[in-house]
């Protein structure tokens, strides 16, 4: 049996996709990706979108909304747990953060949280949401400011997150209370 140095893996594989940042329009992207994403931003926002243009199914896009923010406040409950600290490379990260922390990824939670919901509602969805999420997880190590772990770790608990709420979002609400007994 072979031992492997995850560690070392980890920062190799961080270092060679920091590398890629050094290209103007990887960087852009990947500046823009970690801005968009701040705190589930992005994922929030399609969520109401889809609310306000799915009068159908307005209720499952808003909790659905709610299973990404629920996946983001989780994140950060983890964070605060672990407490690992950010990644030190030689060159400079491409953002700024939130915290020093970095286990888990709230950005990759959060993405990954809006690829199963949103995924779950409309064909489109599972078109657009994936490759946008995993576009975001990539743009924090191409940022330099997650380890690959962080950003596994964190795509794992958006998905359970998410995959579990999922009969909650998708469930008919409940229609109003009858008013019966009431004189107008």
């Amino acid at each position: 049996m072979r031992y492997v140095d995850w560690a070392a893996a980890d920062l190799r594989l961080l270092a060679a996709m920091r590398d890629c940042g050094s290209r103007p329009r990887i960087a852009a992207a990947a500046r823009a990706l970690s801005l968009s994403g701040e705190h589930g931003a992005l994922w929030i926002a399609a969520g109401l979108v889809g609310a306000a243009a799915d009068r159908e199914r307005r209720g499952a896009w808003l909790r659905a909304t709610a299973l990404v923010c629920a996946a983001h406040v989780a994140s950060i409950g983890v964070k605060r747990a672990v407490r690992r600290p950010r990644p030190q490379l030689p060159s400079e990260p491409l953002v700024r953060t939130a915290t020093r922390h970095s286990f888990p990824s709230s950005h990759a939670t959060s993405a990954a949280a809006a690829a199963v919901a949103f995924g779950a509602l409309r064909p489109a969805g599972r078109r657009l949401a994936p490759p946008l999420a995993a576009a975001m997880c990539v743009s924090r190590l191409v940022a330099g400011v997650h380890y690959p772990t962080d950003i596994a770790a964190g795509a794992v608990l958006g998905g359970l997150t998410a995959g579990m709420g999922a009969a909650w979002m998708t469930r008919p609400l409940a229609p109003p209370a009858a008013e019966g007994g009431r004189n107008g």
